[in-house]
């Protein structure tokens, strides 16, 4: 009977110990910080690069472009672009028959004063020779004053054809008259302008012969009284004709232009047949098969740029490599898609580029800045700043351990470790503050 209510208190004293026990484990339990999650990377001994990363382009290494060497009328050049040309090929030509037309006149003029020069190394002028040199004058001279007649009727019925195209291109546009009919008057205009054109040449022909004529009867008037100084006159007057002729013989030559290179046809610059000036841009040649790389890079990354580094190039799934062959010396402004205003410069480099590739293509290029072999490396994610050094936070038996590093080289996703790590070691990337010195953490799968 007096066992057993000191075994009732036993019990009780064991269900309280119990409770006790198990409250103080809830409690440490709820106290005990949670462990963070986080993601890690490995320190690595291998290889490293930096690279400078920019946009690029390639464009034919050799460009030509072809101009016109000769005032005239183009004919319509027939290459397109993609043709190929070889070296000597006529590739474009300029209407040869007012060059050859000139010289032809120039070769009259240079006849003529040779032969007067050889009259007045023989004898000097006879009257007959004056009064014909005045008959002439009167004759040219007349015949100027019918032309000039011919310029003023040209040029009547030049702007009267000028008006009538004006009125029917007004009465086209309202519906009055087909379009035919302006079409005729445009063609009308255009016939009376080449009409006008024709008169005026012809009055300046006339001018030109009435002016010789003056200057022979004046040549002939001072052979009365000094024919040594009119044989320097004649001589004068030839070398001029001679050098005028030279020039325009060069310039009938020039009509036809022919490709310097061996290539295709890049651009067609002026395929219409029209009248062109001497240096209009005609053709673009080069050949496509030997092109260059083109990488504007920040001012900033090209003082880290030299020549001969390696470039990696990529273009859609291909992989190629070049290397830079020259950093140009002067920077430009380029305004970002942001709209900053950078300063930028030039890098230039060699490609052995596959025939997938042509001018103008847009790559991705990788400029090799520095590199080593059998470099310690970590995340550059993993670094952030203590006291002004360097720092991570390794994973170590379940928590994280915050050590000081210091570093080296660096790309855009890893950085030289030069101390304070070893291969292998999990580094926490992307570390924020809930991640402190022996804070316990799991790894995320």
């Amino acid at each position: 009977m007096i066992s057993l209510p000191l075994s009732k208190r036993s019990s009780k004293l064991l269900i309280y110990l119990g409770i006790a026990l198990a409250t103080a484990i809830a409690i440490v339990l709820l106290l005990r910080p949670t462990p963070v999650a986080v993601e890690v990377g490995r320190v690595e001994q291998g290889k490293l690069q930096v690279t400078v990363n920019a946009e690029g382009m390639t464009r034919v290494r050799d460009r030509y472009i072809l101009a016109a060497e000769v005032n005239g009328h183009l004919d319509r050049i027939t290459l397109n672009e993609g043709d190929v040309v070889d070296v000597g090929d006529v590739v474009a030509r300029i209407d040869s028959l007012p060059h050859t037309t000139a010289v032809q006149e120039a070769l009259g003029r240079l006849a003529e004063w040779r032969a007067q020069r050889a009259g007045v190394e023989t004898q000097r002028p006879k009257t007959a020779a004056l009064a014909q040199a005045r008959s002439r004058i009167a004759t040219t001279q007349a015949n100027q004053r019918q032309i000039e007649a011919r310029v003023a009727q040209a040029q009547a019925t030049l702007e009267q054809a000028q008006r009538d195209r004006q009125r029917a291109q007004y009465f086209a546009s309202t519906g009055v008259i087909s379009r035919q009919a302006r079409e005729q008057a445009e063609l009308n205009e255009q016939t009376k302008q080449e009409e006008h054109n024709a008169a005026l040449q012809a009055a300046q022909a006339a001018r030109s012969e009435v002016a010789v004529a003056q200057k022979a009867l004046a040549l002939l008037q001072a052979e009365q009284s000094d024919p040594d100084y009119l044989l320097e006159v004649y001589n004068a007057r030839i070398a001029s004709v001679e050098a005028e002729l030279a020039r325009l013989q060069d310039e009938a030559q020039r009509t036809e232009m022919r490709s310097p290179v061996r290539g295709q046809v890049l651009r067609v610059l002026q395929r219409s047949a029209q009248v062109v000036n001497d240096g209009t841009p005609l053709l673009e040649l080069g050949d496509p098969t030997k092109l260059e790389l083109v990488v504007d890079v920040l001012s900033s990354d090209a003082e880290r740029v030299a020549v001969g580094n390696a470039m990696q190039v990529t273009s859609g799934t291909t992989q190629l490599e070049g290397r830079v062959r020259r950093v140009e010396p002067s920077a430009f402004t380029k305004t970002s898609a942001l709209g900053v205003e950078e300063q930028r410069v030039n890098v230039i480099g060699s490609l052995d580029a596959p025939k997938v590739l042509g001018d103008g293509y847009r790559v991705d290029v990788q400029i090799v800045v520095w590199e080593k072999r059998n470099v310690l490396q970590a995340p550059l994610s993993a670094l952030f700043r203590c006291n002004q050094a360097w720092c991570v936070f390794v994973v170590n038996n379940g928590k994280a351990e915050r050590r000081p590093v210091t570093v080296g080289q660096r790309s855009d996703t890893t950085v030289e470790i030069q101390q304070g790590l070893t291969a292998d070691e999990l580094l926490i990337l992307h570390p924020t503050e809930q991640i402190e010195d022996n804070r316990s953490v799991t790894i995320n799968d």
